[in-house]
């Protein structure tokens, strides 16, 4: 996709908050310190829009974009292992689940794994919980750069073994040689109304 423009619109912590329903979303989520905002940055090609950190857990509210005037990106909240206190960890979730069930715009979830870790209990029930509310979503494993091919293709072979899914199932990611980049812009788009209007 060719981006023309993209913009940070608002923070939101509930539904009052957040912006008008004007065009469909793909809300992006994983584990704390996966790669969610520098994922975000290399999809559409800038380097700070959504802000980094080394410190898990800094992102806390759900950040709302918007690209191209016609499509929403939304960041949630990391979970799992992030340095903050169980209360506020607690409000996310409900925060998260609250976005997830009510936002009608919504039209599919990118799931962000590292590539280096066997998904946790956290992930398999947070993919669980997509199903059973029937939102597609979309397994990127990050951070390929990490290891060599034929890491990658081991630990790919074993993420899937653990999810009872086929590697296929999965886009390699990395923000550096941006390798998966043009895959999970067809599988994004993929998960779009084909009439803009919808």
């Amino acid at each position: 996709m060719i981006i023309k423009s993209a913009e940070f619109v608002k923070s939101a912590v509930k539904p009052s908050h957040y912006p008008e329903e004007n065009q469909p979303e793909i809300a992006f989520a994983g584990r704390s310190n996966v790669g969610k905002s520098s994922l975000i940055n290399t999809l559409l090609n800038r380097k700070n829009l959504v802000k980094t950190s080394s410190t898990p857990g800094r992102t806390q509210l759900i950040n709302f974009f918007l690209i191209n005037d016609s499509l929403g990106f939304v960041d949630i909240p990391g979970y799992g292992y992030a340095k903050v206190p169980a209360a506020v960890k607690k409000t996310w979730g409900t925060m998260i689940e609250t976005y997830i069930q009510t936002r009608k715009t919504l039209k599919g979830v990118v799931l962000i794994m590292d590539l280096r870790r066997v998904p946790g209990p956290e992930e398999i029930a947070f993919m669980d919980w997509l199903n059973y509310y029937n939102i597609p979503f979309i397994r990127v494993l990050t951070k390929a750069d990490k290891l060599s091919k034929t890491q990658q293709k081991q630990q790919q072979m074993i993420i899937a073994k653990s999810l009872s899914a086929d590697k296929d199932d999965f886009i390699l990611f990395s923000t550096k040689s941006k390798t998966g980049k043009k895959p999970l812009w067809d599988a994004i788009k993929n998960l779009l109304p084909k009439n803009p209007q919808q």
